[in-house]
């Protein structure tokens, strides 16, 4: 990092705006430039932010620091400057769809084609194959590959390729992972915390009678009335149903169910499975099996309950509603808002390496052939029709991470204590929300101004047209009008870029490393009928040595922060100059250091703490 001082002795005016060319000189290099401080004969400092890479011989035009809306640039000089940087901006920054009915992506084949400013600082970095590859050498692993296709013998076959932390959440998982206690706590803490929901009645799909979880039940009370004071919860996986399974591999069949499963919360507020059927049409063939039933029936119907909700979370909870999410919010900003705008400077630190994670996962892992179809069952296509089905439920509501834990039921603390989800979520979301409404407060005096800021009502129909395709039924706003609404979506942004990524982001290795339970694939049918399950075919079942490799080369590259991660509020790039957006930002951190103080504090001497969301571990974009 080198600083470069220029006097310049004749008086230069009122300065509006400074102009950086990079000569070429020898050879070709590249040039990132921070910021130009430029102090006035009379003692003023004026900071002109960069943060961009100078490729080539363009200039490059700066505008001073001070945030300004639209309609502040009263000159020709700016208002025109602000144009032209959205010109320039939308030729480089252009909508692609990768599926149809996909939310839109960018227009790029690969990292290398990414404009400059948004690619990864060490394009190594962020290389799948090698990341996998590597994780892979670390867990010392590799020496498994060779026998790609053959079973494990047993279940503590598994623990051959299990890496021993200690006293870590895998660790407890691989000790624990039969219990039902424990199959039950994970849809409230794993990572796929988002899908279970109080029960309001039993589905006529799941044909459950008193008489099969009469022995579950703790309280003396029919299923009814269980149900009616709310101490009923299901998990249904429709979503599977008819998705096809990979195919890629001739030698290996692969299988997919899409289970329903009801669950119990009991005396000691404990949420345990109760029923499960694995197919969505009842009859005969797809029996219901229970906690009562022989052993090995009940581990294997909740080993394809686990499997299946692995898929779901990698595919839905995680790439689409984190990932390509935050994509389209990435690309809407660069479009749409110019450098000087309050809120690019408020959310490009948001956006950090989004872009480019999502533009190599489709070269290298979610594409035809890619890593993901190694050892997944959703890979070569089911992946991409789920998430053609998913799109129906990615609503604006369903980010609102208040609302989307109301309309699950899942709210109350009394009812449901142990839901630190819930509780971290919340705690983080309303951060956020008091962050975002004291910068909109700063530039925003009152909603007329909200509804005049051209730059922004475009950003938001952007977000609407590509990324929500136009559909009503997404409940995507197309214009902002107040800054109370413009408040609540600059946290969905934020939040779903930083909290929910890093929720469902981070846990992976500690709930997924232990294969048992989270299969990524399953090698046999689900069963059709009781009592004839054994040890054995559950192992049959279970992934092959290769794939369990793979699938814990990726759990483990998925779960590590970068090298120089940057954590919910830390902005060393000073995007913003002004005194009163800086107080904004410390009282931000003030606010996320007592979350990380209260959650530390609940932690103490858990057996399975849940950090997840404590904003010292929760980084800034989604860049992993």
């Amino acid at each position: 990092v080198d600083s470069y001082d220029v006097t310049v002795e004749e008086d230069l005016g009122e300065i509006q705006l400074i102009k950086i060319e990079k000569r070429k000189y020898w050879y070709h290099d590249d040039w990132y430039l921070k910021y130009v401080t430029v102090k006035t004969p009379l003692g003023d400092y004026l900071e002109f932010p960069c943060y961009r890479w100078i490729t080539d011989e363009k200039e490059v035009v700066l505008r001073d620091g001070r945030a300004k809306l639209p309609r502040d640039d009263k000159t020709q000089i700016l208002k025109q400057h602000r144009r032209k940087e959205l010109e320039n901006r939308q030729k480089t920054y252009r909508w692609k769809e990768w599926h149809p009915g996909f939310p839109l992506s960018i227009d790029a084949h690969s990292h290398s084609e990414l404009p400059r400013d948004i690619q990864f600082d060490n394009e190594k970095g962020i290389d799948f194959v090698l990341n996998y590859s590597k994780a892979m050498e670390n867990l010392y692993i590799n020496r498994f590959m060779h026998m790609f296709q053959s079973s494990w013998s047993d279940f503590a076959d598994f623990e051959k390729i299990f890496v021993r932390i200690s006293n870590t959440i895998s660790e407890y998982v691989m000790q624990h992972w039969k219990e039902d206690f424990m199959f039950g706590y994970q849809f409230l803490n794993g990572c796929n915390p988002v899908l279970i929901r109080r029960c309001t009645e039993i589905p006529k799909k799941l044909p459950v009678t008193m008489d099969m979880v009469e022995c579950s039940l703790e309280r003396n009370l029919t299923l009814e009335e269980e149900v009616k004071q709310g101490n009923i919860f299901i998990v249904d996986y429709e979503l599977l149903d008819g998705v096809d399974a990979n195919k890629t591999d001739p030698c290996t069949i692969q299988y997919l169910a899409a289970p329903i499963c009801l669950l119990y919360k009991n005396l000691e507020n404990k949420i345990v499975p109760i029923a499960i059927q694995l197919g969505q049409k009842p009859g005969p063939e797809n029996p219901i099996f229970l906690p009562s039933d022989a052993t090995y029936d009940w581990l294997l119907a909740k080993i394809w309950v686990r499997s299946s909700d692995f898929h779901i979370h990698q595919t839905v909870t995680h790439l689409l509603r984190t990932h390509l999410v935050s994509e389209v919010f990435s690309i809407a900003m660069f479009r749409q808002l110019p450098a000087v705008h309050p809120l690019f400077k408020l959310l490009v630190p948001h956006m950090r390496f989004t872009i480019a994670i999502n533009t190599k996962a489709r070269e290298q892992l979610i594409c035809e052939c890619g890593l993901f179809d190694k050892a997944n069952a959703t890979g070569g296509g089911g992946h991409v029709q789920m998430v053609q089905k998913a799109m129906k439920d990615l609503t604006y509501s369903s980010l609102c991470f208040p609302e989307e834990i109301k309309a699950k039921g899942m709210d109350s603390k009394e009812d449901i204590p142990y839901y630190y989800y819930r509780d971290d979520g919340i705690k983080v979301w309303e951060a956020i929300k008091s962050f975002a409404e004291d910068v909109i407060h700063i530039y925003y005096e009152s909603d007329e101004v909200v509804c005049e800021d051209v730059e922004l009502q475009a950003f938001v129909k952007d977000i609407y047209m590509y990324g929500m395709r136009g559909v009503k039924a997404s409940g995507f706003p197309k214009m902002i009008k107040t800054r109370e609404k413009l408040a609540e979506y600059l946290t969905v942004i934020i939040f779903t870029t930083s909290a929910q990524h890093a929720a469902v982001n981070f846990g992976q290795y500690d709930w997924c490393s232990w294969i048992p339970n989270a299969p990524p694939t399953m090698r046999c049918p689900p069963p059709t009928e009781k009592g004839t399950v054994t040890i054995e075919h559950i192992v049959e079942s279970l992934p092959d040595r290769g794939r369990s490799c793979w699938h814990l080369g990726a759990v483990w590259a998925l779960s590590q922060f970068q090298d120089n991660e940057l954590f919910l509020g830390m902005y060393p790039d000073e995007h913003f100059v002004e005194k009163p957006v800086k107080e904004a930002m410390a009282k931000f951190r003030k606010n996320l250091d007592e979350i990380v103080s209260t959650i530390t504090e609940r932690n103490k001497n858990k057996k399975l703490p849940y950090y997840y969301l404590s904003p010292d571990r929760i980084p800034n974009s989604v860049a992993v």
